[in-house]
């Protein structure tokens, strides 16, 4: 089995930053994709930031150019740097990866707990 722990939220003002970082840990020999998605109360899960194991990125048009994603291979572990942070951003976020756990074997999709940004105006 492969776990994801996620750390770093928190309440910030409008206009702070945070870094939310996520961890891997078990059964893996690659992980094709990491990435960070938020849900708001009463709205669907959404894909805020990801990043392939080839560096390729891609973000929500709403965290363009405040948030910043990177993955450290080595460590199995994703980032993601928010900054200029506004209400609209709170959310819980999660980190989302998906997990190859032999050379030829099929890919499984994990998720973190979760972690709750708050982000007060």
């Amino acid at each position: 089995q492969v776990q994801l722990v996620g750390s770093g939220g928190g309440l910030v003002q409008a206009g702070g930053s945070l870094r939310l970082s996520c961890a891997a840990s078990g059964n893996i020999f690659s992980i094709s994709f990491m990435g960070w998605y938020r849900q708001a109360p009463g709205k669907q899960r959404e894909l805020v930031a990801g990043i392939t194991n080839g560096g390729s990125t891609t973000y929500a048009d709403s965290v363009k150019d405040r948030f910043t994603i990177s993955r450290d291979n080595a460590k199995n572990t994703v980032s993601v740097q928010m900054n200029s942070l506004k209400p609209d951003d709170t959310a819980v976020y999660y980190c989302y990866y998906i997990v190859s756990r032999s050379a030829d074997g099929p890919s499984f999709q994990y998720w973190g707990q979760g972690t709750q940004v708050t982000v007060s105006s």
